[in-house]
């Protein structure tokens, strides 16, 4: 008995006990559908286990093989849209631009903002050391990030204590916690269930437990894409494109499928004589067996008499394949606001107007979603109108040059009095030096209210001069 017969005799056991009294077949659990198909339940009894599918060579199919899954019920008719190379690479460079920016929290006053060290501020805490005991910043940004370009919606629940006194007590910021946006359903209380009508909430369903949590709104950052049509929940660029996402992967499988073959295009097999389907089936596949596959790439095959294989040549070139693929790809990009030199795409740039684009990506697609980020975060985890606190993205660590024309902006910005001595060397990951803290400007330079002083002109109280003895 090979471990097909005993699978097939184990699945045929195991539905005949299973199956209740009655003409309905029983419920297998519902298998975990991918994020842009619709869940499925499997309905399966013993009548419908079919042989086991034999492989194009002389030998069983591998369990890993994508023919076992399908003949199982676990197979996928559409693949998954993060396949696709460019909408990969899409996701890739947003998570990671997002990433790459620290957060700071600043303080402001009269003389302007002041940065908060971390360990003197939990929030500031949070943001640049350690959101929750497992992730990282950047490994948390980057989840974030991927979830709102993926599904269109991302939500971090903020988790708080109630630190209790003797009179009343204190609200403390814990940590943050990521929500998968496929597992998080947002919800109007239109009727006022919860507590008062037309609030937000968010539902949340833990895929490992299946219970389900309600948070308020105030519990939750949401970040969305910029397609929204309510304002309440963004829609996902492989959702409004759904057809050129799945028109570029059709184009990777004919890609796939080519190679597979051994580059070998179809070809029209003549034969004299009549041959029924049976037969037909079995003179292809012993064709198709010595013909197809890398294996057999660049190897004679023999024909008998009497037969004529006549190959269809079909060739990329002829059908523009490159360039079709490569202008699918620049839409898909240019869904997400990824520029053409991001992708490796030189054809109407180069490297001179290279560093052009990526300023350009910056500000155009960047600057929104910071922008976004930077409200969401000041709404939900500041303490209202009355903190003097402000939570900032730190773009500039985007903006990083050579040494050479960083040690240029830098003296420029010190010779300016934009800089101290010492707020240029800290960029630099210098130590302060004393007397560094004082701002230099050049000797030619005075204040506007001294201008004419070096002249001998006197300024009068009603704004006038007046000319000073000589």
């Amino acid at each position: 008995m090979n471990f097909f017969q005993w699978l097939i005799k184990s699945m045929t056991g195991y539905f005949s006990r299973a199956a209740p009294p009655g003409p309905e077949p029983p419920q297998l659990p519902a298998v975990a559908a991918a994020p842009e198909e619709q869940p499925e339940t499997i309905t399966a009894t013993a009548k419908d286990v079919q042989t086991a599918p034999r492989a194009a060579s002389n030998g069983w199919e591998h369990l890993g093989s994508t023919k076992f899954l399908q003949w199982l019920g676990l197979g996928r008719d559409k693949p998954k849209a993060v396949e696709n190379v460019t909408y990969f690479t899409c996701l890739k460079l947003l998570s990671e631009t997002m990433a790459k920016m620290p957060i700071k929290v600043y303080t402001y006053d009269e003389s302007g903002p002041l940065e908060i060290n971390p360990a003197d501020d939990r929030l500031a805490y949070l943001l640049d050391v350690r959101p929750n005991p497992l992730m990282t910043p950047t490994t948390f940004w980057t989840a974030v990030e991927n979830n709102r370009n993926h599904y269109g919606n991302a939500y971090v629940y903020i988790r708080r204590k109630f630190l209790r006194q003797k009179y009343g007590g204190e609200i403390e910021l814990q940590d943050l916690w990521i929500m998968p946006s496929s597992c998080v359903r947002v919800v109007i209380d239109d009727a006022g269930v919860f507590a008062g009508a037309g609030r937000l909430w968010y539902v949340y369903s833990d895929q490992y437990t299946g219970q389900q949590y309600v948070f308020s709104s105030d519990d939750v950052l949401h970040f969305k894409t910029s397609h929204t049509f309510n304002g309440l929940a963004g829609e996902s660029v492989q959702a409004i494109l759904a057809s050129t996402v799945q028109g570029q992967q059709a184009s990777q499988d004919f890609l796939n499928d080519l190679y597979e073959n051994g580059l070998t295009a179809r070809a029209v097999l003549e034969y004299t004589g009549d041959l029924s389907p049976a037969g037909q089936n079995k003179l292809r596949e012993s064709f198709e067996k010595m013909g197809n596959g890398p294996a057999n790439a660049g190897r004679i095959l023999p024909v008998p008499l009497g037969f004529k294989l006549t190959p269809m040549d079909i060739k990329l070139t002829d059908a523009q394949y490159l360039e079709l693929k490569k202008y699918g790809a620049l839409q898909l990009a240019a869904a997400f606001g990824i520029k053409p030199n991001q992708l490796n795409d030189y054809d109407r740039g180069s490297y001179a107007n290279s560093e052009q684009q990526t300023i350009a990506f910056q500000v155009e697609t960047m600057q929104y979603t910071i922008k976004q980020y930077e409200e969401e975060m000041a709404y939900k985890l500041l303490d209202g109108p009355a903190d003097r606190r402000r939570v900032k993205f730190n773009e500039k660590a985007l903006l990083r040059t050579d040494s050479k024309t960083q040690m240029e902006i830098l003296k420029t910005a010190v010779e300016g009095t934009i800089y101290a001595p010492n707020e240029a060397r800290r960029y630099l990951d210098k130590r302060d030096l004393p007397g560094g803290d004082k701002l230099l400007a050049n000797g030619g330079m005075i204040a506007l209210e001294q201008m004419g002083a070096q002249y001998g002109v006197d300024k009068t109280e009603k704004g006038g001069t007046e000319n000073a003895k000589i």
